[in-house]
């Protein structure tokens, strides 16, 4: 069975920065059947409020960044929110990912944060860096 997971906007951010690291290489790998991607609206919203922010530093058009994020719409597993698990994690923002992988029944949230998401395990995520996850992938 594929696994769900959650992106943080981290990860994506740093996939956009550059091309050789397991960033890039976990959102190249999105819609290619290893695994799903589960959003919400509320997630995608600031996936571009920070990509956007970041685009000139990144190299990139603000439609670059639309097409980007266009792709991950299409290809991943749309959530809507009914149960918010908020306070429960040090970031508010954090808790926006806490919430559709709750919702999802996801199996990971990739993010380079991994202390911010302490205590996740208790509804049965794991908190995990691009690279171990794509480790996992390969076993």
């Amino acid at each position: 069975m594929k696994p769900k997971i959650v992106i943080d906007t981290n990860v994506l951010i740093a996939a956009l920065r550059s091309r050789n690291g397991a960033s890039y290489q976990v959102i190249k790998m999105v819609g290619q059947g290893q695994f799903n991607l589960v959003l919400s609206v509320p997630l995608v919203l600031e996936y571009e409020d920070v990509a956007k922010r970041s685009s000139r530093s990144i190299g990139l058009r603000h439609s670059d960044v639309d097409d980007i994020l266009d792709y991950l719409c299409q290809s991943g597993e749309h959530r809507e929110i009914f149960f918010l698990w908020r306070p429960f994690l040090k970031d508010p923002k954090d808790d926006m990912v806490l919430e559709v992988a709750v919702e999802s029944s996801s199996d990971f949230i990739v993010t380079h944060n991994i202390k911010d998401f302490g205590g996740v395990e208790k509804f049965g995520l794991e908190a995990i860096r691009p690279g171990a996850f794509l480790e996992k992938l390969e076993n």
